[in-house]
């Protein structure tokens, strides 16, 4: 079997993804403690469109026709607004207990693909969606339990919450984009709009970046077209409904990430969680091979 045809490929791409950008967020929040969130969101989108827009442009791609520039226009804005709101719940939420937190958006995303898509949701995809969300609610019941939350924390959860609505909206535009786009001209577009539609609020929010921060800045403008193109090709050879649940893989980086750059130790109820996440990532890829729907 050729290895692009390999079936658990998709997933593996995904999984992939998902810890570049993991990563990415733990540079990202260093970054944004350092500088401020609207600023360090500001340079890693023109970071990560100066490293892959001349890729795209040596292809001597044509321009996009006005369908797929509006899908490419919709997922800039809104990831721009996603980004900003998730990077400043960062510099106030634990960095394992933010990604935990953004795991609604998954569970949101399962849904809006039916709606919005018109695929069949399969039972196991539902089932690993459950077993993913209640493994947040254990990881945010062990949260609670500890010591409660401050006005920062709240201040975090309110911000994260808002990401992650507009995250779940993100994954159905990537669905369509991977249909019509190739990964480099999405990630082109992606970080380019992004930073394009944030920089109009400079005036009032930019913050003279300081030294220290132009080297997680650097990494995380790298790791996000990292990330995003090989989300991009994962989508392009699975269905969303199957891939959503892989972003709870997420949460794992993120306790490694965690502990590492900020030495955020991991719970019990965390240890809990991730398993019932982890469990949910694996049954997704128990599906029946005839339900695929892989691209020749």
């Amino acid at each position: 079997m050729p290895m692009r045809a390999h079936p658990l490929l998709p997933f593996a791409a995904a999984f992939a993804g998902v810890g570049f950008l993991s990563l990415m967020d733990a540079f990202m929040k260093e970054a944004a403690l350092l500088i401020g969130a609207y600023t360090a969101t500001v340079l890693r989108a023109g970071i990560g469109a100066g490293i892959i827009a001349p890729f795209w442009l040596a292809r001597g791609p044509a321009w996009p026709t006005k369908a797929v520039m509006k899908l490419h226009l919709t997922r800039g804005v809104v990831s721009a607004f996603m980004a900003l709101s998730f990077f400043f719940a960062l510099t106030r939420l634990p960095l394992a207990e933010a990604i935990a937190l953004s795991f609604v958006a998954p569970l949101l995303a399962l849904y809006l693909a039916r709606v919005l898509l018109g695929e069949t949701i399969a039972r196991n995809a539902i089932i690993a969606s459950i077993l993913g969300f209640a493994g947040t609610l254990v990881i945010v019941g062990g949260r609670i339990g500890a010591g409660g939350f401050d006005r920062d924390a709240g201040l975090g959860l309110a911000a994260m919450l808002f990401s992650a609505v507009l995250y779940a909206y993100n994954f159905i535009v990537i669905r369509r984009q991977s249909q019509v786009a190739g990964p480099v001209e999405i990630a082109t577009f992606h970080s380019g709009i992004g930073g394009a539609v944030l920089l109009t609020f400079a005036p009032f929010a930019w913050v003279t970046p300081s030294a220290p921060a132009l080297l997680p800045l650097i990494a995380a403008g790298a790791l996000t077209v990292a990330g995003s193109m090989a989300i991009a090709w994962a989508y392009a050879r699975e269905e969303a409904q199957a891939l959503v649940p892989i972003e709870y893989s997420g949460f794992v980086w993120a306790s490694a990430f965690g502990w590492l750059f900020f030495r955020e130790t991991v719970t019990l109820p965390t240890l809990a969680g991730t398993a019932l996440i982890v469990a949910g990532c694996w049954l997704v890829t128990r599906r029946d091979a005839a339900t695929r729907n892989l691209p020749a």
